[in-house]
């Protein structure tokens, strides 16, 4: 599954109408936008773009509007905050269909080096069911497409997948270079010992996931609430689980047993814990103050619940990393929220920083702890799609991808 796609580098926009998909979908608080991580990260492609004399007309969803449009679903404080960023004007087309008057007359009017930013694609409600019509109106405007959405990618919508069946001229940004080059290479040419450390809540999340990793890798480390599963497919006592937010998934026993017997049919090492952070509660809310105790994986009390790995896990794990040349992290150790919970998810963003392996992580739950715990800056790579990063590493052919031409 090496990657060739073709991308901006590879192709000549000048003069040319060029749609972006981008991922705008940031952070908005009363119509403020309160983290623009996403819009700096879209930066590299527009400036590469307006460099070569495009004519750059950008879309993006924002959050999940129900009913068509929805004021506080506009992208205006988006037009407005990538002006500032980009040192000149973006044009807001404000059109609740998108595509329409001001989008137009807006488009007609661009200069070679000009960007304007379309409105939310979600107002549109054939956007998620990647209905032909709004695909079409979309391709209308432009003679090129780039896929830049990694987040989106994932998904077959009209803008990420449905208008390239009208824009033959395809290519992918700088950001989706980066996330293919990174999880695609750790993935399925990844430089050996190979790590893969899953975590957060549920089994379920990452049944695919567990079940490809275990071809592709050296050695597997499962925390977080799903190896609680895994414990009790090994016949221990795991305590008691929150009622609705049950830890132990008893449907999926028998899958963490195959599992456990597949690591060792293929001489994988799989790495569970071996103790672990128990309190009597959940915390609540999910940053109080709470106490701990830290006992072995086959001592917690039935009373109990394990909300962390322990002491002795977090230095097995930091040792499985030490050797590594590639460690790719989904999913946090514990409950990273609570500053006493956050330990397992510290220790192990620690040993991944001071490995000289490349170290890749999946978005989501782990991408947040790693940058609230100000580990960010010394990965190779933090996945921006959650999702699509998940489903990735699952082996699946992502829509968004999979429609950009090939080399």
């Amino acid at each position: 599954m090496q990657l060739n796609k073709v991308s901006v580098d590879d192709i000549n926009v000048k003069g040319k109408k060029v749609l972006v998909r981008v991922d705008f979908n940031v952070p908005l608080k009363e119509g403020v936008i309160t983290n623009d991580n996403r819009i700096t990260a879209a930066l590299p492609t527009i400036k590469k773009l307006i460099a070569d004399g495009g004519k750059v007309i950008l879309c993006s969803h924002l959050g999940k509007p129900k009913n068509g449009p929805e004021d506080k679903f506009s992208l205006a404080p988006v037009a407005v905050r990538l002006s500032e960023l980009l040192g000149q004007d973006v044009v807001f087309a404000n059109d609740d269909e998108v595509v329409g008057e001001n989008a137009k007359k807006a488009v007609a009017e661009m200069k070679d080096g000009d960007v304007v930013l379309l409105q939310n694609t979600r107002f549109r409600k054939e956007e998620t069911k990647n209905l032909e019509p709004f695909s079409e109106e979309l391709a209308s405007l432009a003679e090129v497409f780039v896929m830049d959405a990694f987040g989106s990618a994932h998904r077959a919508h009209c803008s990420t997948a449905g208008v390239t069946d009208h824009i033959k001229d395809t290519a992918v940004g700088y950001l989706m270079q980066k996330e293919i080059d990174f999880l695609g290479n750790a993935v399925e040419n990844p430089v050996r010992p190979f790590v893969a450390i899953l975590g957060g809540a549920k089994v379920a999340d990452k049944l695919n996931v567990i079940s490809n990793l275990l071809e592709k890798c050296d050695t597997l480390i499962i925390g977080g609430g799903m190896a609680y599963t895994f414990l009790k497919a090994q016949g221990k006592e795991v305590g008691k689980s929150e009622v609705g937010k049950s830890l132990v998934d008893d449907t999926k026993i028998d899958y963490c047993k195959d599992m456990i017997k597949k690591a060792e049919e293929l001489g994988k090492q799989l790495l569970l814990p071996v103790d672990t952070t128990i309190a009597a509660s959940f915390p609540d809310p999910i940053d109080a103050p709470i106490e701990v105790q830290n006992v072995d994986v086959d001592a917690i009390p039935a009373d109990m619940e394990g909300l962390d790995i322990g002491t002795k896990t977090q230095e097995l794990f930091a040792e499985a990393v030490k050797n590594a040349k590639t460690v790719v992290w989904n999913g946090p150790m514990g409950v990273f929220e609570n500053p006493t919970l956050a330990a397992g998810t510290i220790a192990v963003a620690k040993a991944l920083a001071e490995t000289d392996a490349t170290t890749i992580i999946g978005g989501g739950d782990s991408a947040a702890a790693v940058i609230q715990l100000g580990f960010a800056d010394k990965m190779s790579h933090i996945s921006t799609g959650g999702g699509a990063s998940l489903e990735y590493l699952e082996g699946k052919t992502l829509p968004g991808i999979a429609v950009i031409a090939d080399k």
